[in-house]
């Protein structure tokens, strides 16, 4: 079954390009030409994934992002402005997945949509599968499943995908190159500020540790490491 897409965006010309791109390269396209609809059709269980511009008129992309993230972890692509940090730090913040800068290129973007669908491809079993532990964290990677401290951790799917890869390699600091390439599925960019956005909000799920200390921590230089405790 092809990946069902929902593009939300109001720049029709833009959109119809991307559309018989995507559907020429196996994906199932649907479009939403305004924040209220897409908002609509992204709750609407029928896609895997939803793409949304930041700058449209009246519900923007981000405040349809904060309203789909109020009620579904589904993955979420963002088209962003070229060169605008903010739009892209905010939407990372409030959950998604990845960004892309306009203007993008259509196969730029189905790459970007194959590497979150491959990472947020769940096992159809809710049960066994190995896990990871790592002090009060635990980790099932064919689940995609994490607990902490036996409370059950709320992650997107690159949260999850960079706690993982993390997970498993607890005790050793992790570059920032390495975890774009395997948990995002793309080389790191200059001055590209994602994994950081996406390491504060796992810590902030996370909590503290009983000493004050977070149990993610920024080596200088390297990356990050998942502390044992």
């Amino acid at each position: 079954m092809n990946p069902q897409v929902v593009l939300v965006d109001d720049d029709a010309e833009l959109i119809g390009m991307l559309k018989e791109y995507l559907e020429a390269d196996g994906f199932d396209v649907a479009i939403a030409n305004n924040g209220e609809r897409g908002v609509a059709e992204a709750l609407s269980g029928r896609y895997a994934i939803a793409v949304l511009d930041v700058m449209m008129p009246g519900m923007s992309g981000i405040e349809a992002l904060g309203r789909i993230r109020a009620q579904s972890s589904m993955p979420v692509l963002m088209l962003t402005a070229r060169g605008d940090d903010t739009d892209r730090v905010v939407g990372l913040e409030l959950g998604a997945d990845d960004y892309v800068p306009k203007p993008c290129t259509p196969r730029e973007l189905a790459a970007r949509l194959r590497a979150i669908l491959r990472r947020s491809r769940q096992e159809s079993s809710n049960t066994g599968g190995n896990v990871i532990s790592v002090g009060d964290l635990s980790v099932w990677p064919e689940q995609r499943r994490a607990e902490w401290a036996g409370r059950s951790l709320e992650l997107t799917s690159t949260e999850f995908s960079l706690l993982e890869v993390l997970a498993r390699n607890a005790g050793q600091a992790v570059g920032k190159a390495s975890l774009s390439e395997q948990a995002l599925g793309r080389p790191l960019t200059r001055f590209d500020r994602s994994i950081d956005v996406h390491m504060s909000s796992i810590r902030h799920k996370l909590g503290l540790l009983p000493d004050g200390r977070s149990c993610i921590q920024t080596v200088y230089r390297k990356g990050y490491q998942l502390i044992r405790v």
